[in-house]
């Protein structure tokens, strides 16, 4: 005869069932959460010990349009910027090439989760149509935000103006601009002060006629004007380059730990390919080099300067004059630190290469490789963008084609040094589709352009990326998206490793735990309990955003096609 399960056995008290369902519940959760844990641990620690960050999501697309295969704008040369005020602000600004000459910016008011584009007031006076070109940006101190632009004129399209604009809400509207140099100023980048509130630099290349995508004679200098009082009045400029250096371009000014103004700059040395534009623009070798990358330092704000060669440079390939590509150049404040980055084929092919400086820009030490590539694959990788997190991190974001034997399909990549650009940690692919580096104004005759620069911004926590995706275009079309990703990074130190040693014995000892819960304990009616009887983990699981004020980006076009 079977035992009534609800008649008390012999001895036996009600709450010893209670007890026994009890115990048995309460191993199962424990070993549940044990084994969530350990996995988790091991899940997000390893890639983090391994590589040092993870990619977050899918490439996503900054601006209107990006998924319209209707529009063929050509979106390129990012420069992507945080407001210290508020670090969910981010403002993108770019410049476009195609179908006719413009400029883009951006705004995002969450982290870069989403977009809202802002027009760039295009000044009165100015030759139309409306044609603002190679914008750039820079946030003050006290989160006002800068934004650079030149204005065209001419059936040839040359810069008639330099001039900048102010906003004081974080973007969502520019005041009226202020001119601030004339005719045929190229490639203007822009510096705010870290320091002091309102002191802006700005440099450029003076030139003082053109060719046919050349300048037509040597000695152009660089130049830069100071501005005390947030951009509302200009100096005069100020010389830069030295007359001995006679085919300088592509500068970058930033502030320097010490607080004297920096200029990251190329010398082309007898480079007459490139820089007269022998080439005709077309395709084809590079010049045999060398070229030298100069940074200029100025204690007086740009009244004097000296310069230190950074390194010498070995050309990849060739360029035109106007939109060259730029060295990059970045600046670790707290630790009295400058890092210049750019691209050279000392080795073959294009590799990345990295340069630093323990004292301030004074000296540099040697070139370090930074892609961990096989040297001399035959694939390039090249234009990197560098940034320092505030706690010493160096990220390099740069183009990579290492997946593409044929050496034409770009990825875009990142690599961080967690020891003052002495080693780089593994490579992570922050783009999740190869797209085509032969899409771009230029490339009817064999020289397409994917732009100057890349755009990056280094917390703590997380990278954004933001660089030139080229998926939905064709040599044709030559459409050029604007595309971003975010790279989390895990803490470096002793909890990364407790996630990652951790979390093996704590999954062991749950799956042990469960083990003995399931088999053995008592079931609902003294009965050991049958597998599955505790149910399963499910529900889903939710997206992981990189952490600190940077979000992975959204927009109402979603994520690129893949």
């Amino acid at each position: 005869m079977s035992e009534d399960p609800t008649v008390l056995r012999e001895g036996e008290r009600p709450r010893d069932r209670l007890g026994g369902r009890s115990r048995s519940s309460m191993m199962v959760a424990l070993g549940l959460a044990l084994v969530v844990l350990g996995v988790g641990g091991v899940a997000f620690g390893w890639p983090l010990e391994e590589g040092g960050s993870r990619v977050v999501g899918a490439s996503a697309p900054i601006g209107e349009g990006a998924n319209d295969l209707r529009d063929i704008t050509a979106h390129n040369s990012p420069t992507v910027v945080a407001n210290p005020v508020d670090g969910a602000n981010l403002v993108v600004v770019n410049r476009v090439d195609t179908p006719s000459f413009s400029c883009a910016m951006n705004v995002s008011s969450d982290g870069g989760a989403h977009w809202a584009e802002t027009p760039v007031p295009f000044p009165a006076g100015e030759e139309r149509p409306e044609r603002c070109y190679a914008p750039d940006a820079a946030f003050g101190s006290d989160g006002v935000l800068y934004v650079s632009f030149v204005t065209l004129a001419g059936p040839g399209n040359s810069p008639n103006a330099l001039w900048t604009a102010r906003s004081e809400d974080g973007g969502l509207s520019l005041s009226a601009p202020v001119r601030v140099a004339g005719g045929l100023a190229f490639q203007a980048r822009l510096a705010a002060d870290p320091r002091v509130a309102g002191r802006l630099f700005l440099s450029w290349l003076q030139a003082e006629a053109v060719s046919t995508l050349g300048f037509p004679a040597p000695g152009y200098p660089i130049q830069m004007a100071v501005s005390e009082d947030g951009g509302r009045t200009w100096s005069e400029p100020r010389r830069v380059s030295p007359p001995g250096r006679e085919r300088v371009l592509a500068a970058t000014p930033r502030v320097g730990p010490d607080g004297a103004v920096l200029v990251l700059y190329l010398d082309l040395g007898e480079d007459r390919l490139d820089y007269h534009a022998a080439h005709e623009g077309r395709g084809g070798p590079p010049s045999p080099g060398p070229w030298r990358l100069v940074l200029a330092r100025s204690a007086d704000r740009g009244q004097g300067w000296a310069e230190t060669v950074v390194g010498e440079v070995v050309p990849a390939d060739r360029f035109v004059a106007f939109v060259p590509p730029f060295p990059s150049l970045a600046v670790d404040g707290a630790r009295g630190r400058v890092y210049a980055g750019f691209h050279d084929a000392r080795l073959g092919d294009a590799d990345v290469w990295v340069w630093a400086s323990a004292d301030a820009g004074v000296s540099f030490g040697p070139a370090r490789r930074v892609n961990d590539t096989v040297e001399g694959d035959g694939t390039w990788q090249y234009l990197p963008q560098l940034g320092v997190a505030p706690d010493g991190r160096l990220d390099v974001v740069y183009y990579d084609r290492r997946a593409d034997p044929a050496d034409v399909r770009n990825d875009t990549s990142l690599q961080s040094s967690h020891d003052g650009g002495a080693s780089f940690g593994p490579r992570a692919a922050l783009s999740d589709k190869a797209f085509d580096s032969k899409v771009g104004f230029g490339s009817e005759r064999g020289l397409p352009d994917l732009g100057s620069r890349l755009g990056v911004l280094s917390t703590d926590q997380a990278t954004l990326a933001v660089w030139t995706d080229t998926r939905l275009g064709t040599q044709a079309s030559n459409k050029q998206v604007l595309a971003a990703a975010v790279a989390a990074h895990g803490d470096t130190g002793l909890g990364r490793r407790a996630a990652v040693y951790g979390g093996a014995p704590a999954a062991t000892v749950g799956l042990l735990i469960l083990g003995y819960a399931l088999a053995g304990a008592p079931g609902p009616s003294g009965t050991p309990a049958r597998s599955g009887t505790a149910g399963g983990v499910g529900g889903g699981s939710r997206r992981r955003r990189g952490p600190g004020s940077i979000r992975r980006p959204r927009s109402p076009q979603k994520d690129l096609p893949s």
